[in-house]
């Protein structure tokens, strides 16, 4: 077992405001003037209210994360079937009609997680970690090299891939003893990694999809870079003086080169399955849990050359359902439209991120328009990364390091994540300027014209 690090029985004030400012900016976002108001207590609806006891809960009582979340998930549905209309209705239909529009975000969700469980899992069994000391710097440039490498695999991997494979090295490169603030680093890293490319997260493949340039979405760097290095630095020196990195691996490390062509096969055909179903099979895939499906066919595929670690699916299920729950608990939040776009907007919208679901705000934004799209996607791409349960990244890491799943002890051990986010905004502001880009649907319509005039009329929608 993993040594958890002593913890303070309180978390100071200043570290509290950190914590509870995004859930206090929730109720900021308003609503759809054609659905009747919810119910609510002054100017805050009773859900955001049940929402936010339910997150205080996880952070309180750490060691029940996933009971606090199954009792806020029946809790708010309950809620809402009884006195708060659904998006889509009201009553059990609306709450029916809701199941089925999630349920494929979810099932992607619980694939990956556990399927990715089973990677992580193949690839400490390839024995490269334990290799990985001969080219790793023998101090904390060592550990910081390896948050650069988990930086540039999420450019292109899930994110959930990269920060499970950084955090694997990290268990063997440090003897089973990673600091809390390093695991928030790895998390960071991996979501600042993916926050610049339009095939590293979710929320950017959302954009890509709508019209956005990926040149504009690419702008995230720039902030992302300086946030690697603000976290990145301190966060090294902080594990370096916790447990040092092992100077050379152990005599007669055997890689097993099956494990690592396994490894490889699923994640080539996790990103080709993504590029795919967003360029040419996107309403399948509103259907259809395909990229998680694609992982586990692969590992399926593979079990007779090297058989998966089965022992790790029941932890890694239990993070994937404690996780689908806050996303669904997040996603019933009578939430339908954005504050008026600016830069403040867009950086409010990260600490959000850090308790609510970013896939739905990257939704709103880009139906509201008006936002400079590198600002957002760094935004709500790193956001999350400020507590453990803000992105599907730090679900997986704290399945596997159980110690990272308090609250308190990510945000005072991780303190420089959220100075990361900051300072790494206002050097992106300062160098570029925030320029709204109200236009890109009007880009992406005109730059399909030319394909609908030329499809025959009985298969061109646009001609009916």
């Amino acid at each position: 077992m993993i040594p958890a690090l002593p913890a303070r029985s309180r978390l100071p004030l200043h570290r509290h405001a950190i914590a509870f400012a995004a859930v206090a900016l929730v109720p900021a976002l308003a609503f759809a003037a054609d659905l009747p108001e919810p119910p609510a207590l002054g100017p805050v609806p009773v859900d955001f209210i049940l929402f936010a006891i339910v997150l205080a809960g996880v952070a309180v009582f750490h060691h029940h994360t996933l009971r606090v979340a199954l009792v806020g998930l029946v809790a708010i549905s309950l809620y809402k079937i009884a006195f708060s209309p659904f998006a889509l209705g009201a009553g059990v239909a609306g709450f029916a009609t809701h199941v089925a529009h999630e349920w494929v975000l979810l099932a992607n969700l619980m694939l990956l997680l556990v399927g990715f469980a089973l990677l992580s899992r193949h690839f400490e069994e390839s024995r490269v970690p334990a290799w990985l000391p001969r080219l790793l710097p023998d101090d904390w440039k060592g550990a910081f090299l390896l948050l650069a490498i988990i930086f540039v695999l999420s450019a292109f991997l899930d994110n959930i891939a990269a920060a499970l494979i950084g955090g694997t090295i990290a268990g063997v490169v440090f003897r089973g003893r990673v600091h809390v603030g390093y695991l928030a680093a790895i998390v960071a890293a991996s979501n600042a990694g993916g926050s610049g490319s339009v095939v590293g997260d979710t929320t950017t493949t959302m954009m890509w999809i709508d019209g956005v340039s990926p040149l504009v979405v690419l702008e995230a760097y720039i902030a992302a870079a300086v946030a690697l290095v603000i976290f990145g630095i301190p966060a090294s020196i902080q594990q370096q003086r916790y447990e040092p990195i092992t100077r050379d691996p152990g005599a007669g490390v055997v890689i097993d080169w099956a494990r690592v062509g396994i490894v490889a096969f699923i994640l080539v055909a996790a990103i080709a399955a993504n590029v795919t179903v967003n360029m040419q099979m996107r309403s399948v895939a509103d259907h259809v849990p395909l990229l998680g499906l694609t992982v586990w066919a692969v590992l399926l595929l593979t079990a007779p050359v090297r058989k998966p670690d089965w022992h790790e699916v029941l932890p890694a299920i239990r993070g994937a359902v404690f996780l689908c729950a806050l996303v669904t608990s997040a996603s019933m939040m009578p939430v339908h439209k954005l504050p008026a776009a600016s830069w403040q907007t867009a950086m409010g919208l990260g600490f959000v991120s850090a308790v609510f679901d970013n896939i739905p705000l990257t939704a709103l934004a880009l139906k509201q328009g008006g936002y400079d799209w590198g600002f957002l996607a760094f935004a709500v791409g790193f956001g999350g990364s400020m507590i453990w349960f803000g992105s599907s990244a730090g679900v997986a890491l704290a399945s596997k390091f159980p110690e990272a799943r308090s609250v308190a002890a990510w945000l005072r051990a991780g303190w420089h994540i959220a100075i990361a986010y900051v300072v790494g905004y206002l050097v992106m502001l300062a160098m570029l300027g925030f320029h709204p880009d109200d236009p890109h649907r009007k880009r992406a319509a005109d730059a399909a014209a030319p394909v609908a005039a030329a499809v025959p009329a009985p298969f061109n929608r646009s001609a009916a």
